[in-house]
């Protein structure tokens, strides 16, 4: 129990950030906040980050017509 706790605690302080500038996963907040999309909290995240967004913006954009 002690693993998982410690192994949650480690996740809860790495955050990911996908750079709009650069197009990159970052591990450290480095850009402005408004040229990134985060904190997430894998990489995973940060990596479909654009693609999660894009395909909410067409679901939205389909729920307009």
């Amino acid at each position: 129990m002690l693993v998982i706790s410690a192994m949650r605690c480690q996740n809860a302080l790495m955050q990911w950030w996908f750079c709009l500038i650069h197009k990159v996963i970052e591990e450290a907040a480095s850009c402005p906040n408004a040229s990134r999309l985060g904190p997430y909290e894998t990489r995973e995240l940060a990596e479909s980050a654009i693609e999660r967004m894009s395909k909410r913006q067409e679901e939205l954009d389909s729920e307009e017509d």
